[in-house]
């Protein structure tokens, strides 16, 4: 992680997976935590609107991603790390739409759980936190060297001369 800023990322490492599924299930687990504290069936809806969420980013944001992209069967990026491809690869920007629908979906998996975390304060300033956290990490150590230069959180700007894909310069 102290790597320049200015030095792309084209491979994610097993261990960056791990870092980042770490990092994002403290949300995931204060969110549990909070509606399982109330009911058992809420917390499975909660979990199968996670796994759906997975799905839809998959579908509608990941496929463009040069992580994605490249020859291999299984996605080996940040958040996904063996899971096969099973969706069809869309090199290039996003679509209004496809921006729409990942936005919404974020939004909507974010707010799921206020209800229950506005019942424990204390859970509730764990969640958002940690949200903060995961987003400004995210932002500070992916967005800033990101091979993907579509993508709209992308901060590295167009490629130049200034830049180098990790491992080769």
């Amino acid at each position: 992680m102290n790597e320049p800023k200015s030095r792309l990322k084209a491979h994610h490492l097993f261990t960056d997976y791990i870092y980042w599924i770490l990092v994002a299930s403290v949300p995931i687990i204060t969110a549990s935590v909070a509606i399982c504290k109330n009911s058992l069936v809420w917390l499975m809806l909660y979990l199968a609107v996670l796994i759906l969420f997975a799905v839809i980013l998959l579908r509608f944001y990941c496929t463009h991603c040069p992580h994605y992209i490249r020859g291999e069967k299984v996605i080996r990026c940040m958040f996904f790390w063996g899971v096969p491809k099973y969706f069809k690869q869309r090199p290039g920007p996003l679509k209004v739409y496809e921006k729409a629908v990942t936005i919404i979906a974020t939004v909507i998996v974010a707010l799921l759980p206020i209800y229950w975390l506005i019942e424990r304060p204390e859970f509730l300033i764990i969640y958002i936190f940690s949200i903060a956290v995961l987003v400004m990490t995210i932002r500070r150590y992916e967005c800033c060297r990101c091979i993907y230069f579509d993508c709209p959180s992308n901060s590295v700007g167009k490629p130049g001369s200034e830049y180098s894909i990790k491992g080769e310069g």
